[in-house]
């Protein structure tokens, strides 16, 4: 592995982890046993509920510390058996914490304001106000403390256990490619992205076809996951008394059903321009409409474009971070001197990259597969956002650490950005690199308006249809196809969807959040409206920006919003301005590739 995570343990077989372990469960049994005696909260008994959240706060740490360690291990190398069965055990752990968390909000379910005023008054809990709050708030929706307790055991072989065969699915995945020159390989499906993103389209298509056709072998194993996963969630639902699949999502991602309409209202008014990017690219392109291997193609620039080495990559992002955010770019050094960044293309790893981190530690890492591409260092980028929120955090309580996948992803777009406005404001880069950074930077804001939406929508007929039973291959199939042609149009070409990508996502698998998409599109709008604050008002508001992050662990989405840029999100408006600004690199692209094209003789 690339990464060095011995801050984390020194070895895995080692005795300290087993000892860590060994405590944990240990400490986490004797503090659910404290908590099951404990009264429910009233004006009397505040100092023991203090003291009971202080260690629960104290074993959060230590969970983090946990769970991101085996996440890391387990990612990067699926097919060992040892970091699995670590996992799986963990996994019951989990569970147990779980039952503390039932145990605390049941506690806390018919507390009087008062009492909950003054709990969170204590100067031990300062920070803590919202967090207790959302307690008894999450109480409200909830079995009882039996019931969610059984239901804590059973997710252990239930529901993570669906995650879990996912990820080991994906992980070992292989396809064969072919080449245009006619060989074949057989590559490990966590490479498959980056050949999508390749000039050559026939490497696309071979990549596109050639991963369909084992995700195609595969297909009823994936299938039974999905409809597991959202069978479970809705019957949990109906049982908790939940009177909408999306009500959890709102809670997990602390927004009202008025700022997500707003949203979607916003996107659906404006598809025009969205499409509007492929058109552009398809007539480049010189096709009729794009397929789905084409989304991220690059634009057919004059003279082949060059493989970036991991060195050049890293050091691309973290000058471009330098030159319009001096505090980012020493951190990507730091990210990269400590070798805090999985980055090589091997056998085994998992698709896809992500960014975790230890409570314990405060130290983050970065999971990606680099191959070179233009694609590649964007997704450093985007992870190194997320890095460095995690840092911005390091002197908060855990309590605070625990901020919504909407603001999560408004951080690491933000990271992106910078990296565009960085490349585009230096003199140094040429035309021709300009040029492929405005259309990597217009593809993607295309894909956040159109791609994701119809994920989102994807996922919401699922859930629909789920209620009714399970939903079939040929269905799953179906509604993908469809999804993705409403949101697309006639700009995707005929037969240009991709009905397989419920089966080769891994974000519809992930089982501690669900409807894990659309927050990416909502992210990279938020962002795109704090980084208009920053164009406007320059370095001066950087502490306002870190300010906003330091806050997303201690309220809800709206208020942050609010507060850290003055905006309303549950307003159309808001989010329209936050689209209309792709127009500007829109048209930059436009003008440079009428000047730039190659021409045809």
């Amino acid at each position: 592995m690339n990464w060095d995570l011995t801050s984390y343990f020194p070895t895995f077989a080692g005795v300290e982890r087993r000892a860590f372990s060994a405590a944990l469960t240990a400490d986490l049994a004797a503090l659910h046993r404290q908590v099951t005696e404990l009264e429910r909260l009233n004006t009397d008994n505040g100092d023991a509920w203090e003291s009971i959240l202080l260690a629960v706060e104290d074993l959060t740490r230590r969970l983090s510390h946990m769970a991101s360690y085996l996440g890391c291990l387990t990612a990067a190398d699926t097919a060992n058996e040892e970091y699995k069965q670590a996992e799986a055990a963990f996994a019951r752990t989990q569970a147990e914490a779980e039952k503390l968390d039932v145990e605390l909000r049941g506690g806390l379910r018919q507390a009087t304001d008062i009492a909950i005023d003054g709990l969170a008054a204590s100067p031990a809990l300062a920070g803590c106000r919202f967090y207790i709050q959302r307690l008894r708030e999450d109480a409200q929706k909830m079995m009882s403390p039996a019931e969610e307790r059984l239901s804590a055991d059973l997710g252990v072989d239930g529901l993570r256990a669906w995650g879990r065969l996912y990820e080991t699915l994906s992980g070992r995945l292989e396809f064969d490619m072919v080449w245009p020159d006619g060989r074949t390989e057989r590559l490990p499906m966590a490479q498959r992205r980056s050949l999508m993103t390749r000039a050559d389209r026939r490497v696309r298509q071979a990549a596109f076809t050639a991963g369909n056709v084992a995700w195609e072998g595969v297909q009823d194993t994936a299938a039974a996951a999905l409809n597991a996963i959202s069978g479970t969630r809705l019957t949990l639902n109906q049982h908790r008394g939940v009177d909408h699949f999306l009500d959890v999502a709102l809670t997990q991602n602390r927004i009202s059903r008025r700022t997500l309409d707003a949203m979607f209202e916003a996107i659906h008014d404006r598809l025009a321009l969205a499409r509007r990017v492929f058109r552009f690219k398809a007539d480049a392109l010189g096709t009729k409409g794009v397929a789905w291997y084409d989304l991220e193609a690059p634009l057919p620039m004059p003279g082949k474009e060059r493989s970036l080495t991991w060195d050049e990559a890293r050091a691309q992002v973290q000058d471009a971070f330098s030159l319009s955010y001096p505090a980012l770019g020493a951190f990507m050094g730091e990210l990269s001197a400590r070798q805090w960044i999985e980055w090589e293309p091997r056998s085994a790893k998992r698709p896809g990259a992500f960014c975790t981190g230890s409570l314990l530690t405060m130290e983050p890492r970065i999971y990606m597969t680099f191959q070179g591409g233009a694609g590649d260092v964007r997704t450093l980028a985007h992870e190194a956002g997320h890095a460095f929120h995690h840092h911005v955090l390091r002197e908060t309580r855990p309590y605070c650490h625990q901020y919504p996948m909407t603001l999560a992803e408004s951080a690491s777009t933000f990271g992106e950005m910078i990296l565009t406005e960085g490349i585009l404001s230096d003199p140094s880069v040429s035309d021709i690199d300009k040029l492929r950074v405005l259309d990597t930077e217009t593809t993607h804001g295309a894909a956040y308006l159109m791609d994701i939406p119809a994920r989102y929508e994807f996922e919401r007929a699922l859930h629909e249809e789920r209620l009714e039973g399970e939903v079939s291959v040929s269905r799953l199939r179906e509604l993908m196809t469809q999804t993705q042609r409403r949101l697309f149009g006639d700009v995707l070409a005929a037969g240009g969807e991709d009905q397989l990508f419920w089966a080769s996502k891994l974000h519809f698998y992930i089982t501690d959040i669900t409807f894990y998409n659309f927050p990416y599109t909502f992210g990279f709008l938020l962002s795109r409206g704090l980084f208009g604050r920053f164009r406007e008002e320059g370095p001066a508001f950087l502490p306002r920006y870190e300010e906003f992050l330091r806050r997303t662990g201690s309220d809800t989405a709206e208020n942050v919003a609010r507060d850290a840029i003055g905006v309303e999100l549950e307003s159309p408006e808001f989010w329209a301005n936050a689209i209309d600004t792709i127009i500007k690199p829109i048209e930059q692209l436009e003008s440079l590739w009428s000047r730039l094209r190659p021409t045809t003789t």
